[in-house]
């Protein structure tokens, strides 16, 4: 979809939470929202009373509903549109969002195969979405989430996530503590490895479609471990984000 046809479209802050310390949910309703698949993104733009605008885009975390869409946001230090989403933005504010965005890294419930879901930080999002699709749907794809984030503390969606991973509908959920886990934990801290890649095909079996999200050197890793134990690239897809001005 190119974004120079899409319309802007007002949107309004229903509710929000916080889901760490820096994440923030919020839950916009989006009168003329067209709905979306789980994966894509859209633009959501900030205009200040002096006529000052700032635009960056944001995975959507909420599976296809029309006239609402959910985000959550990362704050990133001196981003002028993270900050004000996680910190600022409350009930009845608005702003504006154009969408959805992006063709490529989506899934859709037809589409039976397993699937391997690889998350790095704030890249649990546009996967979390594929949950949510798939549980809204009733879709029996087998998945498996491989989620790295640095501590439990840092773990967005915690609760949700435990719930889904002990609703035995055929999701398998794996953390990759980098920086410290839990006393119990029988995996040590660390950068996500082949030994955990190896363990979604034990888990899943070979999976059909793989979507690896988060920072573009956890994402580059990723995707060289799976290619490295006999993945194609064609099943392999990527969505990754750098260094911007939040």
């Amino acid at each position: 979809m190119r974004r120079t046809s899409t319309p802007w479209l007002r949107a309004r802050v229903a509710s929000a939470w916080l889901e760490t310390r820096t994440a923030r949910t919020l839950v916009l309703d989006v009168p003329g929202w067209p709905g979306h698949d789980a994966g894509q993104h859209l633009d959501v733009r900030l205009t200040a009373e002096d006529g000052y605008q700032a635009q960056r885009s944001y995975s959507i975390a909420s599976a296809s509903a029309t006239d609402r869409v959910e985000l959550t946001v990362q704050k990133v230090p001196r981003g002028e549109v993270s900050s004000y989403l996680v910190d600022v933005a409350r009930e009845g504010d608005e702003l504006e969002v154009r969408g959805p965005v992006g063709g490529w890294f989506r899934w859709t419930p037809d589409d039976e195969r397993a699937v391997s879901l690889v998350a790095g930080g704030s890249g649990v999002v546009p996967v979390m979405a594929m949950l949510r699709a798939r549980q809204q749907a009733g879709s029996t794809a087998p998945f498996h989430l491989l989620y790295s984030t640095r501590t439990p503390d840092h773990v967005i969606y915690a609760d949700e996530l435990y719930r889904i991973a002990t609703s035995g509908t055929g999701v398998e959920i794996a953390y990759v503590f980098t920086r410290g886990g839990l006393p119990d934990d029988v995996r040590a801290p660390g950068r996500l490895t082949a030994a955990d890649v190896a363990a979604v095909e034990a888990s899943i079996g070979r999976p059909g479609r793989v979507f690896v999200c988060g920072p573009n050197p956890f994402v580059e890793t990723a995707t060289r471990l799976f290619l490295d134990a006999g993945h194609p690239a064609s099943i392999v897809r990527t969505e990754r984000f750098g260094p911007t001005g939040g």
